[in-house]
């Protein structure tokens, strides 16, 4: 069942006239206040960020992880990086963040991003919260040019991947007051998105809030998925429909 809520409204803490230009830039882009967290922000994304070769992977490799709340082993952080509020983002061991990726939280301090070990973040690849959290469990592979979103809850078990171009949840607003502007309107929570384990979804496929998608499931590329998915099924077309299984009578 959907529910309304006020969440993280960025419009809001931008339009906020009791905070300056450089605590909005701080409080939307560092996700924290103070000298230190902003130093450290600025100088390595701007002497390290743009910094292509192995030159750049090595440095970045040193020093990229003093901007995350926690880093394992062996992290890859591919140039052009952008990143919101990274000291709530977690990753594990052997996390690759490919060329132009763009993670971003915005809300309460109990929730956070976390990427498992083996992580694949893909170029030009999203993930991004917005008063919710992101749980990316390990050896999850997200294919490039894709959007993973919530404003509640998305959680996605080990060994699934992600085609390219996939949009996975995102931020919905209600628009039942057309007298009001949607973007005014308050943010619809649909219980957010879970995606069991080994789970693979083609190119170009949208997974939409509020859906569970059973272990080991395939959605087929340029479905629609608007509603919850059994374990092992086959679904294709839009909006998804079951169309096989995985499973077998001698399984």
């Amino acid at each position: 069942m959907s529910s309304q809520h006020q969440k993280y409204r960025f419009h809001e803490v931008m339009q906020d006239q009791r905070t300056s230009a450089l605590q909005k830039y701080q409080d939307t882009v560092i996700g924290q206040r103070g000298l230190l967290p902003l130093l450290r922000h600025e100088l390595l994304t701007l002497l390290l960020g743009p910094l292509p070769g192995l030159l750049g992977l090595g440095l970045r490799r040193f020093f990229y992880p003093a901007l995350f709340g926690a880093a394992g082993k062996n992290p890859v952080f591919g140039h052009h990086l952008a990143l919101r509020g990274p000291h709530r983002i977690f990753l594990g061991d052997n996390v690759m963040l490919d060329e132009h990726v763009f993670l971003s939280f915005r809300g309460e301090a109990e929730q956070s991003i976390c990427l498992g070990s083996n992580v694949l973040i893909g170029r030009y690849s999203q993930v991004r919260a917005r008063g919710g959290e992101i749980l990316l469990a390990d050896n999850v592979s997200i294919g490039a040019f894709c959007y993973l979103g919530t404003a509640s809850q998305l959680i996605v078990g080990e060994h699934s991947l992600f085609g390219g171009n996939c949009y996975i949840g995102g931020i919905q607003h209600d628009f039942s007051d057309p007298g009001r502007p949607i973007a005014e309107q308050p943010l619809v929570d649909r219980g957010g998105i879970v995606i069991g384990r080994d789970v693979w979804i083609g190119a170009h496929a949208v997974v939409n809030d509020g859906v569970r998608i059973g272990d080991g499931a395939v959605v087929g590329a340029n479905a629609v998925v608007t509603k919850d998915i059994p374990p092992f099924a086959i679904v294709a077309g839009v909006p998804a429909k079951v169309i096989g299984s995985r499973q077998t009578d001698n399984q």
